[in-house]
């Protein structure tokens, strides 16, 4: 199975004009064509779209989505999945057009999470003009960023993403049982693991509880680290929490900070992520998560 990259984050929330300050006037991305009254779509770069947040009941994650080449690596997808066991549904003509992709499954993970998997995004050749002048580190090759899932059975779910999508293991950590309080079991301690199909160090990072929004946090990287300095600047001076100082992590080297976001997740804004060779790279286990700062608010 040939799975690309995270590509899109759609999201649900009861707090869009929230979002619209967030995302625009904070965090610096742009709106989208296609974005409505209760729909706002985010560019980041020439594709299309790269997180699209609707209002509704919930604040929630309502998909991730990971691209694929082709309509024959699509094709693939499903036949891999139906052979395992996992409920395929292809997506109809309205939500192909919604996604502006050519062709689209939907599934979900072991944990629950719902997933799209998809082909043929369409790209906005305009120019991007950020508010800012920040630019996202994206791309074909590294996606969107990355994003943290809730999955209460861990194992099963780093095989339904290693073994079965594809994606290939970069690095595992212990956590403490104090850092896990939705766990289903009490253990002296639970894996976390971080996967990715390119070569961004990690594109998931899989949590080992539950959380209600179905989203730990999602990374956005910045080309220059003093486009995340003016970030942290503009969460501070708009009195948005920070809850984590800046800090370098230990696996993807990412300098990074991370603030609470709306919908009562995290968004983690960084720069300088580690860039890996799939064909070389040795999963191991990391002992720390970070080599300085990460200080956790709470």
């Amino acid at each position: 199975m040939d799975i690309r990259s995270l590509g899109y984050l759609r999201l649900e929330t009861t707090k869009l004009d929230e979002w619209r300050t967030y995302t625009l006037d904070i965090l610096g991305m742009v709106e989208a064509s296609g974005s409505t009254e209760d729909t706002l779509c985010l560019r980041m770069d020439d594709r299309a779209y790269r997180i699209t947040i609707q209002a509704g009941a919930n604040d929630r994650l309502l998909a991730a989505g990971w691209e694929v080449a082709n309509a024959a690596a699509l094709g693939e997808v499903a036949r891999e999945l139906s052979a395992a066991g996992v409920a395929v549904k292809a997506a109809d003509a309205d939500e192909l057009t919604e996604r502006r992709v050519r062709g689209l499954l939907h599934v979900t993970d072991p944990g629950g999470n719902p997933l799209e998997i998809y082909w043929g995004q369409a790209q906005d050749h305009s120019a991007l003009g950020t508010p800012y002048g920040n630019r996202f580190v994206t791309g074909d090759d590294l996606g969107l960023g990355h994003v943290v899932l809730p999955v209460p059975d861990i194992e099963a779910a780093l095989d339904f993403y290693e073994n079965l999508l594809g994606l290939q293991l970069r690095d595992s950590m212990k956590l403490p049982p104090q850092a896990v309080p939705t766990a289903t079991e009490q253990r002296d301690f639970h894996w976390m693991h971080f996967l990715s199909p390119n070569s961004r160090h990690h594109s998931l990072g899989l949590y080992p509880g539950a959380l209600p929004p179905g989203i730990v946090h999602f990374m956005v990287e910045l080309e220059t680290l003093d486009d995340v300095g003016r970030g942290l600047d503009r969460m501070n001076a708009a009195g948005i929490p920070i809850a984590s100082s800046l800090g370098r992590h230990t696996n993807d080297r990412m300098v990074s900070f991370y603030a609470q976001a709306p919908g009562g997740f995290q968004v983690e804004y960084g720069w300088d992520g580690l860039i890996v060779d799939r064909a070389t790279w040795v999963a191991k286990e990391i002992t720390a998560d970070s080599f300085w700062g990460h200080q956790w608010n709470g």
